[in-house]
């Protein structure tokens, strides 16, 4: 399959991604097209839906082997399921799928047509394969049964900011980059069987290096650092 298209967002590494789309709305990214791909005709009519699949390529997770049994982090990582009834990126192919909701498309530019979204699960550089519109009277059903996932029902953390932390957030993102940050600490980006209210852990967001620790319920933004050089 060839490569279409690359996602560009603040997600700089896997740890901290969200564990699939739309759990993080804030997040916005950008879809660039690859040069042979890039021609507006080829998103004729896509302005009409609101929402969008995305098949990609797991870029970060290419093994030579694989695994028929997963331990799915929802589950605390201590129970391992099949691989074909999970959504983990440890798979025979290493191919994702996440819904995302269109934005708008950004015909100007030496880079256009661009489509911007929100809610990815993607980091930044992704390879997308593919993209198809969402049909919410075709690939929604109401009744549809959700496994082990309804009965562990994600548990959001109550995310704070340490004043200094704060001051050197409000600096360099956007209130709209801030809110996503917000979103995608509060999924608890921890490993599962991590649980030491003693750690401290690093997330890359937006160039930044983002230190945080967790006790219960709450985690706190200790500290940030810039993992890129200053302007």
């Amino acid at each position: 399959m060839k490569i279409i298209a690359k996602i560009h967002n603040d997600l700089d590494s896997k740890f901290g991604l969200p564990r699939q789309s739309a759990l993080a709305p804030s997040l916005r990214s950008r879809i660039v097209f690859e040069p042979e791909f890039r021609n507006a005709d080829a998103l004729r009519g896509l302005d009409g839906f609101s929402h969008i699949w995305l098949i990609w390529d797991f870029s970060e997770n290419h093994r030579e082997e694989w695994s028929p049994t997963v331990r799915p982090p929802r589950l605390g990582g201590n129970t391992r399921l099949g691989v074909f009834a999970t959504r983990s990126p440890f798979r025979p192919n290493p191919i994702g799928l996440s819904c995302v909701k269109l934005e708008g498309i950004v015909t100007e530019g030496a880079d256009g047509p661009v489509i911007e979204v929100s809610g990815a699960d993607l980091m930044d550089g992704t390879p997308i394969f593919d993209i198809k519109p969402y049909l919410p009277g075709v690939d929604s059903y109401p009744d549809a049964r959700d496994g082990f996932v309804g009965d562990n029902a994600q548990h959001l953390l109550e995310v704070r900011f340490s004043e200094d932390a704060t001051a050197v957030l409000e600096r360099r993102l956007t209130p709209l980059q801030l809110q996503g940050l917000r979103e995608v600490l509060a999924q608890d980006p921890r490993p599962a069987y991590h649980r030491d209210p003693e750690r401290e852990y690093g997330l890359s967001y937006a160039g930044l290096d983002v230190h945080f620790r967790v006790e219960g319920d709450l985690l706190t933004v200790t500290g940030i650092l810039l993992n890129l050089q200053e302007d």
